[in-house]
């Protein structure tokens, strides 16, 4: 389940403005389609052009469950790997955090720190599907999940089904409408899985002892597979304990749990 962006009221003037579409902090399911079938293919991407900020959507920070999020003061150089949901019918036509009216069959997004707007590049990494939205909304407000998509851009992407899926989400400079493929890894042909595997990364250690004890402790309560990558850090060698490879997004969300249930909340959706 997601919480859907912009849903949420009471928290003062500035945050009522950001949460126009607001319904008490209702929660969905991502499962609220028109209940038909709409040819996406013929619905076009969106199209990056320079705009000022919206009036709305940008504080420094706002809170939203009682947790305080920080919005970005530029998106350049923003890439990041990790679970898109989507949000469809229960919101078509209501106010957005920028103030527009949320429609479902145009080519837009929800994110929890980009600037708004911010157009962004989102690739399906099960199958190298990929399609410019512009983020114009905050969501969506799960801790597992970077993007919340439309109907349209969901059902472009292929996740319209499963409800969520591996993306990689990248922003455009409206002055090159034609970004560079993300950096993270090589764009794959349409309809060519690339392999990429999901991991939570619970810890970050400069030891490998320390890395060694946490990961013994992670494997005392049946996570899952526990292992040590080591890499460089900006300090130098930094050793990441992770879980996984993972089986999908509900392996992820019950892993998660377990590491709540745990007291640990320091960790992240990691995508290779």
């Amino acid at each position: 389940m997601s919480v859907g962006p912009a849903r949420w009221l009471g928290l003062g003037l500035l945050v009522a403005a950001l949460a126009g579409c607001g319904g008490g902090g209702s929660v969905r399911v991502d499962s609220d389609g028109p209940g038909g079938q709409i040819n996406a293919e013929a619905i076009p991407d969106a199209v990056p052009r320079s705009e000022p900020r919206s009036k709305y959507g940008n504080p420094t920070s706002y809170e939203v469950f009682g947790r305080r999020y920080y919005v970005m003061d530029s998106a350049a150089g923003y890439s990041e790997r990790g679970i898109a949901s989507w949000y469809g019918s229960k919101f078509h036509g209501r106010r957005t955090s920028s103030g527009e009216p949320y429609d479902m069959y145009q080519m837009t997004a929800a994110h929890k720190s980009l600037p708004l707007p911010t157009y962004v590049r989102v690739t399906n990494l099960r199958n190298g599907r990929s399609v410019i939205v512009k983020v114009n909304d905050r969501g969506p407000f799960h801790d597992n999940r970077i993007i919340d998509l439309s109907y349209a851009a969901a059902t472009k992407l292929d996740i319209l089904k499963e409800g969520t899926g591996l993306v990689e989400v990248t922003a455009i400079d409206p002055r090159r409408p034609e970004p560079a493929r993300p950096q993270l890894v090589s764009a794959p042909a349409a309809g060519a899985p690339s392999g990429a595997d999901m991991y939570i990364q619970v810890g970050a250690f400069a030891s490998r002892q320390n890395a060694e004890l946490f990961q013994s402790r992670l494997n005392s309560h049946s996570l899952g597979q526990v292992t040590i990558q080591e890499g460089r850090g900006t300090g130098g060698v930094v050793y990441r304990v992770r879980i996984g490879p993972l089986a999908g997004v509900d392996a992820a969300d019950r892993t998660v749990q377990g590491l709540e249930r745990l007291g640990l909340d320091d960790f992240r959706i990691v995508v290779d």
